[in-house]
């Protein structure tokens, strides 16, 4: 007889590989934040840059990272219907494209660098260093796009247990590397101070692409040989990537005008902003492990079309978030007045970062929902209808409440009231349709 729910051990043995792969990368960026906003020399200046640049990292990477969603949905449905062989070719055609769109992402941006954060409000020293930082970390564009991809076919056969293996392996050389190169060695290496951290960045992501192509090739049915004939799944694939970058861009809009806004107010408050971000976004992919485990049980059980253990599973994966997200914020309210003094020691900036920080703690539970049923739409494949969740999110809540609080001069609590409001939209939005389309199919 066939088991009418996805069981708790299936459900945790994608989602606690995947929290641990998940918060590799925010790690980085923290650590990254960490060591640079404690070194001696204009440590202020410096950790605004690094919260600047990161910021436009992470629009970057998470835009053209959305064929790791998109593999991982194709591949997912395929496993479910037992028809894995039908897209063998797509694979390496998949990862072509996402190092071919990297390399043109790096050259573009290179060359228009003091433009791009100059749209930030960044100048002068904050300018200078975020340029340095920029030119460096850029670097890692292939290796971070190439890896993700290959992320996304793990995921797609299951396992998610390779890329945290992978992730906690770049994350631990990226923390030894930092601390060196950033303050140096005396009499071995010298300082280097914020370029030291981004030669550690790069240095971690390609540790990560070597791990995730051995495991691509010894692990999974797939290969590198590409053919000139286009897979049939590859148009599919790129109007799903296509329908997710756009969903990416606006996501990112709204946290280029929160990063905007901030740099505008002054320095202090742009780096006790980028705090605030890099641990919003490491809360996030904390929780975005059950999110992981949705998407890649989803994509199976529509496949398999058991629309019942679907619904279940959307039950089961954000009972279990809230969970995570509680426990988050009890201990950051337990140690609410140290966690900014890991980051910073400027009293100026953790008075700002202190007076807002419970906003982003009392988001949490929200985000677990948004994030839950996001992720279960993308192995579902429904990339239009999350596009057009995120536009409306963005473009009719993000940005007139923060236009509306900010001319209060409501300043760094406008821009948390605003992501309040955006992820209060994105949740409630696709509960309402997963409810409407997939309940009903029962």
């Amino acid at each position: 007889m066939e088991k009418t729910k996805v069981s708790f051990k299936e459900i945790n043995k994608l989602a606690i590989p995947a929290i641990i792969a998940g918060i590799a990368e925010p790690l980085i960026s923290l650590t990254d934040i960490a060591i640079i906003g404690n070194v001696k020399e204009n440590p202020v200046e410096a950790l605004a840059a690094a919260g600047v640049v990161g910021s436009f990292l992470s629009a970057i990477i998470w835009i053209l990272a959305q064929t790791k969603t998109a593999i991982s949905a194709i591949v997912s449905q395929h496993l479910g219907s037992n028809r894995i062989n039908a897209i063998k070719t797509l694979i390496p055609q998949a990862l072509a494209f996402n190092f071919i769109l990297s390399i043109i992402i790096y050259i573009t941006t290179t060359l228009l660098v003091e433009e791009i954060f100059r749209l930030y409000n960044a100048e002068g020293l904050l300018l200078e260093y975020a340029t340095d930082y920029y030119v460096i970390r850029a670097v890692g564009y292939p290796l971070t796009l190439v890896t993700f991809a290959i992320f996304g076919i793990f995921r797609g056969l299951q396992n998610t247990l390779w890329a945290m293996k992978c992730s906690l392996t770049g994350a631990f050389v990226n923390v030894i590397l930092d601390y060196i190169l950033v303050y140096g060695i005396d009499g071995i290496i010298p300082q280097m101070h914020i370029k030291g951290a981004a030669y550690a960045s790069v240095i971690a992501q390609l540790v990560m692409f070597i791990m995730a192509l051995y495991f691509f090739y010894t692990k999974t049915p797939f290969g590198l040989s590409l053919r000139f004939k286009i897979n049939p799944q590859m148009k599919r694939l790129l109007g799903l990537s296509l329908n997710l970058f756009v969903r990416a861009a606006s996501l990112n809009f709204a946290i280029y005008l929160a990063n905007a806004y901030a740099t505008g107010y002054g320095d202090t408050y742009i780096a006790a902003q980028s705090i605030l971000m890099n641990l919003w976004l490491f809360f996030s992919f904390f929780i975005d492990g059950y999110a992981s485990a949705g998407n890649a049980i989803s994509g199976k059980l529509l496949g398999a079309k058991q629309y019942k253990k679907l619904w279940l599973l959307s039950l089961d994966i954000s009972k279990y978030a809230i969970i995570i997200s509680l426990i988050l914020m009890g201990i950051c309210a337990v140690f609410y007045n140290q966690i900014g003094l890991l980051f910073n020691k400027e009293e100026t900036v953790l008075v700002l970062f202190s007076s807002v920080f419970w906003m982003v703690l009392l988001m949490q539970p929200i985000n677990a929902i948004a994030f839950m049923f996001d992720g279960i739409f993308k192995g579902l494949g429904e990339a239009a209808y999350l596009r057009n969740v995120l536009l409306a999110a963005t473009f009719l809540g993000f940005a007139p409440t923060l236009l509306l609080f900010d001319s209060i001069g409501w300043k760094l609590h406008a821009i948390w009231i605003a992501f309040f409001v955006w992820m209060l939209i994105r949740g409630i939005s696709l509960v309402v349709k997963f409810k409407r389309k997939y309940v009903n199919a029962i």
